[in-house]
């Protein structure tokens, strides 16, 4: 047996006798690309269900104290909640900008509470790849629920419908909020909408502006509509009939048997995220080929079978 594999059956066995410290290091490895966490992956993968939630909206929006309330409401029902906060990162260092999870602070001498930042790694101002790994971990590791809060902006939106059973976007009454949701295509990736900072003033325009939306939406799966919600986390206003209704589209999912069809998008995800990664390091240390393109002499096209074949370089 390799030190590797001596090190992922240890690390294995921790793992499954519910040491956090394992569970902490295995997303460490994992997020890395270590092979060891990749290795613990393909022996954890699938062996649990959580309910994913996606928690999305523009900055600001108060995503961060909203999905605070809905860990209590969770704990409230006994699950046991992991979170993941995805943080912008920076073009420059790689480093994660924002640290949500000071926000959550009450929770960390909770046991059935874990809450990681993980650093979009610049992935098209999206998901990255380590965070679907992420949460193939955290449902190993016997979490019930798991929310995914994301940074909010650029492709986040549309990534985080693809890795999440439930979407919450969360609006709130500012100018121009609800115009931006439509622009950004985002009305019909949501399963549930949340308009908070609700005590401010505009909160029921955004609601009517919000149905009238929804009215031309095309249908969704099972014929689920998708719900309003105001609510004002700063209070705690709202909250519980909000984390009514993400339970209620769960049990619309397992009602019209949507669950495998979510699983395999996201293991897509995966897959594809993997891949852009890959050709942006390989695109990193080419720069002839580069540099040919930007004289004209090859196509982009020819570029990247290039770097997927060296054998074809023109």
């Amino acid at each position: 047996m390799t030190v590797q594999e001596n090190q992922a059956e240890e690390l294995l066995h921790r793992f499954r006798q519910g040491d956090v410290r394992a569970l902490a290091r295995a997303l460490t490895l994992v997020e890395s690309g270590h092979p060891v966490g990749q290795e613990l992956l393909k022996r954890l993968r699938g062996q649990a269900r959580a309910k994913v939630v996606g928690i999305t909206g523009s900055p600001g929006a108060g995503k961060s104290t909203l999905t605070d309330r809905l860990i209590l409401e969770a704990r409230k029902r006994g699950e046991r909640v992991g979170v993941l906060a995805v943080d912008p990162s920076s073009p420059f260092t790689g480093g994660a900008i924002l640290g949500d999870r000071i926000r959550m602070m009450r929770h960390h001498q909770d046991p059935g509470v874990y809450i990681r930042s993980l650093a979009s790694r610049g992935a098209l101002g999206g998901l990255a790849g380590a965070t679907v790994a992420a949460l193939a971990l955290l449902e190993a590791f016997g979490f019930d629920r798991i929310f995914v809060e994301t940074v909010g902006v650029g492709q986040s939106e549309v990534d985080i419908a693809r890795v999440a059973d439930t979407t919450l976007l969360v609006l709130t009454p500012a100018a121009g909020d609800a115009v931006q949701a439509f622009k950004a295509g985002v009305m019909e990736i949501a399963d549930l909408f949340a308009v908070n900072k609700f005590d401010l003033p505009g909160g029921e325009r955004i609601i009517q502006e919000l149905k009238s939306a929804l009215e031309l939406a095309p249908p969704r799966p099972g014929g689920w509509h998708p719900p309003i919600y105001p609510t004002v986390a700063a209070t705690g206003e709202g909250v519980e009939a909000l984390f009514e209704g993400l339970e209620a589209h769960y049990q619309h999912l397992v009602a019209h048997g949507l669950l495998e069809a979510h699983r395999l998008e996201r293991a897509r995800f995966e897959v594809e995220s993997v891949i852009q990664e890959w050709g942006r390091k390989r695109t990193q240390g080419a720069g002839d080929l580069v540099a040919r393109v930007a004289r004209g002499e090859l196509s982009p096209e020819e570029a990247a079978l290039a770097l997927l074949d060296p054998k074809t370089h023109p």
